[in-house]
């Protein structure tokens, strides 16, 4: 076993610290996946982990013990931290003993190209980090494809978003762009174009039958998308509001969607 790391002041303590902010990941290239679950969704994906880093004493699941094992057989970087240290340097209570340093992957449309998408969405500009992991994680619940983020927005490996994502952000493609660039791209490549918009005339229970291979485009959380924008769409689609409120979380409004797409 790797010597036990105790001290605040050691290379890696600082390191890990480093990666909570904005700053630390964008010059490392580097961010932190924590406990047991994300961190072996990083790992069966093939994911590029720099530093395995677990808690021998927070230890308790036999299949975190197993990935620790097998990566320190195969004498890859592992590093073991003391229980007070690392419950230190978590980003969350009850910390499960467990976390990755990882390299971050960046992919543009030239190698979107690749990508066999049937049915994807995309984001223009989002806000909120949680809600990002979210959709990741509903773009897996239904085998959708890829997740686009166009025009800045959110920093992809944010933890809120590593962590909302629930290690689906190791599965699913992320191709970030500009909105312009995005929309050449895809009607180049066939795709329909489906806008979101509270105004729009056709209900999203219409979608019956639209023709794929078809992206989902939402706006951001504040502005939706501006009236160009959804002049580069093919339809648009509203979420009729029956009580007081106008908008639904972007979360839940692209749950919705993508299941209905999905029929």
């Amino acid at each position: 076993m790797p010597e036990l790391i105790t001290s605040v002041h050691n290379p890696l303590a600082k390191q890990i610290r480093s990666l909570r902010q904005k700053k630390g990941r964008e010059e490392s290239g580097l961010f932190l996946a924590e406990g047991i679950h994300p961190v072996g969704e990083a790992i069966e994906a093939g994911w590029p982990i720099e530093t395995l880093v677990y808690a021998p004493d927070h230890l308790k699941s036999d299949f975190a013990s197993r990935l620790v094992s097998e990566r320190l057989s195969r004498g890859l970087p592992c590093a073991a931290v003391a229980s007070a240290l690392f419950t230190d340097l978590a980003g969350k209570e009850n910390p499960q003993g467990i976390l990755a340093i990882i390299r971050q992957r960046h992919m543009d449309l030239e190698a979107a190209g690749s990508v066999n998408i049937h049915l994807a969405a995309a984001l223009v500009s989002p806000q909120d980090p949680g809600n990002v992991g979210t959709i990741l994680r509903t773009l897996d619940a239904v085998n959708a494809d890829a997740l686009f983020l166009l025009d800045g927005g959110v920093e992809l490996y944010h933890p809120s978003v590593v962590r909302a994502s629930m290690g689906t952000l190791f599965w699913k493609p992320m191709i970030q762009a500009s909105f312009q660039e995005f929309i050449a791209w895809a009607k180049e490549r066939g795709f329909f174009l489906i806008g979101t918009s509270a105004h729009a005339q056709t209900d999203y229970r219409q979608l019956e039958g639209v023709k794929k291979p078809a992206i989902l485009i939402f706006g951001s959380e504040q502005k939706g998308l501006l009236p160009e924008q959804l002049a580069g769409c093919d339809l648009s689609v509203s979420l009729p509001m029956k009580g007081r409120v106008s908008s639904l979380n972007l979360g839940v409004a692209a749950g919705i969607l993508l299941y209905k797409m999905m029929e």
